[in-house]
Parts: structure tokens; sequence; C-alpha cells
């Protein structure tokens, strides 16, 4: 089973929904901006996909949402995905993440496969 964070506006996101469904994958959706994702639930998809929070930011939006952005340093660490969960739409997407753990940020084919591949 894999599970995917989504946007359903989110081209990126239908394009992995498709790939989802025409390679037979079971999956599950959580409109993360319905449902936002905790700091434990960021920290955890953090840990599989080994980036660091500035690294699957949306700062363009920040931006729009007038967010401030902390400097991307670790000591800063903890208030960027305190944001994140604040203001979800600070998050890239779609994040998926198969049964086995493999967890990828779907926006190209090569991601998609790896986890499809996992799920």
């Amino acid at each position: 089973m894999i599970e995917i964070w989504l946007n359903p506006a989110c081209s990126k996101c239908r394009t992995a929904v498709s790939e989802l469904e025409a390679s037979g994958s079971e999956y599950v959706v959580r409109r993360y901006l319905d449902d936002p994702p905790t700091v434990a639930d960021l920290e955890d998809v953090l840990g599989r996909l080994g980036l660091e929070p500035w690294e699957i930011a949306r700062t363009a939006d920040a931006r729009k949402l007038g967010v401030g952005l902390p400097a991307k340093e670790a000591a800063y660490r903890a208030e960027w995905v305190r944001l994140m969960s604040a203001h979800p739409r600070l998050i890239q997407r779609p994040i998926l993440t198969a049964a086995d753990g493999t967890t990828v940020v779907g926006r190209d084919p090569d991601s998609l496969a790896r986890v499809i591949a996992a799920g």
C-alpha cells in the first residue's frame, strides 16, 4: 500500500495518481492541506527522505502566504518543521510512501517508478 500526500489542484499530484492507477498499485490519499501533517509526521517523512525541511519547502508559496522563513541552517530546523506543519502549503508535493518505507517527492518519473516498485 502506498500513501500519497497530495493537493488535488496540483498537476504533479494528478500525474502521480494516474501512474499509481496505471500500475495497479493500491494507495491511500492524504489531502495534506485538509489533514496537515504533524511535526512528528514531517520528521518521520524527512528522515525517510534523508532531506532537510528546506529541501522540500515551497519557498515561493511562503511569500504568497506572508510567512517569513528562517535561515537554511541546522539551528533553525525545528522552526522550519513547525512552520510547515502550521502552513502545509509550504510542503512540496506529492510525497509518496510505500509500505516498505520507501519515500519520494514524486515530481519526476524516476521517483514515481521507485515508489511504485517498492509499493
